[in-house]
C-alpha cells in the first residue's frame, strides 16, 4: 500500500506569448483516487500536467508535493514520486521492449538491487500483457502495442503518482479497459493517478473527481456526475448530454445525443 500524499497546485499560470494557457489554477489532488482532467482542444490540459512535472516553468504559482515545492527537487527525486506518460511519447531509437520498460526504472538507479528492477519490470509486463514481447524492437509494434509499453514502462517505476496525458490514445475498446482497470488498480492501492482524457463516458466510468478546464481555468471540479452535468457539458462543449443509470449492476453513464441547439 502506497503512503498517503497530497500535490497541491496554487495560483499556477503560464503563458505561451501573450496567450494566458493557464489561469490562477488552485488544486488539490490526494493520492488513492483517480482525477480526470478534461476540457476541449487548447484548453490547458496537457500544459497543467507538464507544469505539475516539472517540463515546464510556469510564469507563477507552485506546486507542492507533501509539502515541499516540486521545483525544488533534483528531477531524479521528483521521478521517484511521480511517473509521467506524455501523449505522444518519441521512441528515438531501436530498443527491445523490455528495455523500454527497464527505463522506467532509471530514477532508482543506485537504491534499488538488480533483482528489486527486474522483477519490478517483470511485473509491470505481466499487468499490461507485453511479456510476449520483450524481445521485439518497440518500433515494429501497432500504436496500441506501443501504447501498452509505454504505460508498462510507467508503471515500473511503482512511484506515488502516475500522471498521464491521454493514456488510452491508440488503444483499442478492449484494451482501454484493461489499461483502466490498470489505473484503477494502482489507485485502489493508494497511489494518485490523474490523467487527462477526452472520452466523456471513460471518464464518467472510471474517474473518481473530474476537473475541467476551459479558456485555461477551471470551470467544474467534483465527483463525475456533478461536474459533468448536463448543463455544464452544454456551455463546456456545446453538446446535449444525460446520465443514464446503469443496469443489472452496470455502472451510470453519459449518452450524448448531439450538438446542443441555438436558442
Amino acid at each position: 500500500m502506497t503512503r498517503p500524499s497530497t500535490l497541491k497546485i496554487s495560483g499556477l499560470q503560464f503563458r505561451r506569448g501573450s496567450r494566458v494557457v493557464l489561469d490562477a489554477i488552485d488544486l488539490q489532488l490526494q493520492s488513492g483516487a483517480i482525477t480526470a482532467v478534461l476540457g476541449p482542444n487548447g484548453a490547458g490540459k496537457s500544459t497543467l500536467l507538464s507544469c505539475i512535472v516539472g517540463l515546464l516553468r510556469p510564469e507563477r504559482g507552485a506546486v507542492e508535493l507533501d509539502g515541499t515545492s516540486l521545483y525544488s527537487m533534483a528531477a531524479m527525486q521528483r521521478a521517484r514520486h511521480i511517473a509521467f506518460l506524455p501523449q505522444t511519447p518519441e521512441i528515438a531509437w531501436a530498443v527491445d521492449v523490455q528495455t523500454l520498460v527497464g527505463l522506467g526504472r532509471i530514477p532508482f538507479h543506485g537504491l534499488s538491487s538488480d533483482e528489486e528492477d527486474r522483477a519490478a519490470v517483470a511485473r509491470a509486463m505481466a499487468k499490461t500483457e507485453v511479456t510476449q514481447w520483450s524481445d521485439r524492437t518497440v518500433t515494429t509494434l501497432s500504436g496500441g502495442e506501443r501504447a501498452r509499453v509505454l504505460l508498462a514502462r510507467v508503471l515500473a517505476g511503482e512511484s506515488d503518482w502516475i500522471l498521464a496525458d491521454e493514456p488510452f490514445t491508440g488503444l483499442d475498446p478492449s484494451h482501454q479497459f484493461e489499461a483502466a482497470e490498470l489505473l484503477r488498480a494502482a489507485a485502489d492501492q493508494g497511489g494518485g493517478v490523474v490523467l487527462t482524457i477526452h472520452d466523456l463516458t471513460l471518464a464518467a466510468r472510471i474517474a473518481d473527481r473530474v476537473v475541467i478546464i476551459n479558456g485555461g481555468r477551471i470551470v467544474a471540479d467534483g465527483p463525475p456526475r456533478e461536474a459533468l452535468a448536463p448543463q455544464i457539458l452544454r456551455d463546456v462543449y456545446n453538446i446535449d448530454a444525460r446520465w443514464i443509470d446503469g443496469a443489472d449492476g452496470t455502472p451510470p453513464t453519459i449518452a450524448i445525443h448531439g450538438r446542443a441547439s441555438r436558442s
